[in-house]
């Protein structure tokens, strides 16, 4: 039975909550969701890079040939308020994803009464599976399996901690949450296992294997003739980028080039399988990323002529590949630069499947079935607010951006403003030289503001509650 959360006014909820669905698709088509870890916006082909970033990306751009390529698709600037985004329809702000304290805080994740995309999907009558990283939570109440999946093997964590085995000053008996991640299996219902450790060893393999898995659960439910949806989360391009062993040295430019390839054929082998098993025509299929590239030397990434990296409130923090087919409802070869967030997957995938969003909270996403099916050229939204934990930095509107603060991208060292940058993203789109310095286009403050303050009254009517 879905969650619930106090109730707001219903008048507020008039105002803030998401227009109830009003389209349903006579069949459930199934969802494959394949997301990578910290990876830019140019990295593969069809965005710039592929053979530039050493490794050819035919069987990813091929998502792109066979449907809709989002160029302005945004995202939170860091992991886990971005897989909670895109789990609930909801800022990470609103989900509490980082609560009140030191950012490591006491437990993280999302909260136990938040409803989840795979929640949705299994009252719809789906299976559901996770393979691969969740980074939503670690302890009871929170693992995937608590949170709507049916399965789940993976790792709760991030792949920082597979250096953790390998450092010769670790210390055990430090704090007793400073523990090695492990891969971990569940099933709903049972209490997750501990597998073995995830360090380097495993590192260079786990992709291998949670490929192989989504290919074993695809395979059962089309035997059961049951729709199924899969995450399949890929702990690649984190930190530490170890390809497997089959694909070291493979490209020879060095190893992110060979995880770029190594994604590359795992793809293929999904999307093959999909293929071979004649649900083509059935499944939506999805490529995406949960924010920008790492900065750290060993894995810089990508981000075509975007701004910076991850954990910043610049573009190539919050811009990251976005591509999905679906033949015969999503038209192949369309390429927009309409915005986009990833919340809006949440009420997009109810409309199709026809539930009904819950009309207990507010959900920040907006319904883009008419604009992902061709039937118009606008994205149902213009604006997207800017966070960095729980810090507001700024708004989007239209190709217009406002920061309220600046981010030294080496320290992340955060500069107040004494007045907010306003930047052209089409004609700065490195955000390089603030719009007011030339002050033709003071104009863009209202709309800009406006959104912010729509913004915060809806915070305030709805700011999230904390656990039960």
């Amino acid at each position: 039975m879905p969650k619930l959360i106090r109730r707001i006014p219903a008048r507020l909820l008039a105002v803030l909550v998401f227009m109830p669905i009003t389209a349903a698709a006579a069949d459930k088509p199934n969802i494959v969701l394949v997301v990578m870890d910290n990876f830019g916006w140019g990295e593969i082909g069809a965005y710039g890079g592929g053979m530039m970033r050493g490794a050819p990306t035919p069987r990813i751009d091929s998502i792109a040939a066979e449907g809709l390529q989002l160029m302005n698709y945004n995202v939170e600037a860091e992991c886990t308020p971005s897989r909670s985004a895109m789990m609930t329809g909801r800022y990470g702000i609103r989900t509490r994803q980082r609560p009140d304290g030191p950012p490591r805080g006491v437990w993280y994740g999302i909260t136990k009464w938040e409803i989840t995309l795979a929640e949705m999907l299994s009252d719809a009558g789906y299976a559901t599976a996770l393979f691969g990283k969740w980074h939503l939570g670690d302890t009871e109440g929170r693992f995937p399996t608590d949170q709507g999946f049916d399965e789940w093997i993976g790792i709760p964590r991030s792949s920082d901690r597979a250096f953790w085995p390998d450092s010769n000053s670790y210390d055990p008996d430090a704090h007793p949450d400073a523990v090695f991640t492990h891969v971990m299996t569940a099933k709903r219902g049972e209490t997750p296992k501990e597998l073995e450790v995830y360090g380097r060893d495993k590192r260079r393999t786990i992709d291998r294997e949670i490929t192989d898995q989504s290919i074993d659960f695809i395979k059962r439910k089309a035997e059961d003739e049951q729709p199924f949806f899969v995450f399949l989360a890929y702990t690649q391009t984190h930190e530490p980028v170890d390809p497997h062993p089959d694909y070291y040295g493979k490209t020879g430019n060095g190893s992110f080039a060979d995880v770029l390839a190594q994604t590359d054929d795992y793809v293929g082998e999904v999307l093959d399988t999909i293929d071979e098993l004649g649900m083509k025509d059935d499944t939506i299929f999805i490529f995406t990323s949960d924010n920008g590239r790492e900065g750290v030397p060993r894995s810089f990434g990508f981000t075509g002529p975007w701004r910076s990296g991850m954990f910043s409130p610049y573009e190539g923090s919050l811009r990251v590949p976005f591509l999905v087919r679906w033949p015969g409802k999503i038209p192949a070869e369309r390429v927009s630069n309409e915005v986009v967030h990833q919340v809006d997957l949440f009420p997009t995938v109810a409309n199709v499947i026809g539930a009904d969003l819950p009309s207990d909270r507010v959900y920040d996403g907006v319904d883009q079935t008419d604009f992902f099916f061709g039937e118009t050229n606008k994205s149902a939204r213009e604006s997207v607010v800017i966070y960095i934990g729980n810090v507001l930095f700024g708004v989007k509107w239209r190709n217009w951006k406002l920061l309220l603060r600046e981010m030294d991208e080496d320290t992340y060292a955060i500069r107040e403003m004494a007045y907010p940058s306003v930047y052209n993203l089409i004609v700065d789109p490195k955000e390089e030289v603030p719009e007011l310095n030339y002050l033709n286009d003071t104009w863009i403050d209202f709309p800009l503001y406006q959104v912010l303050e729509d913004h915060q009254a809806s915070i305030e009517a709805d700011p999230g509650a904390p656990d039960p």
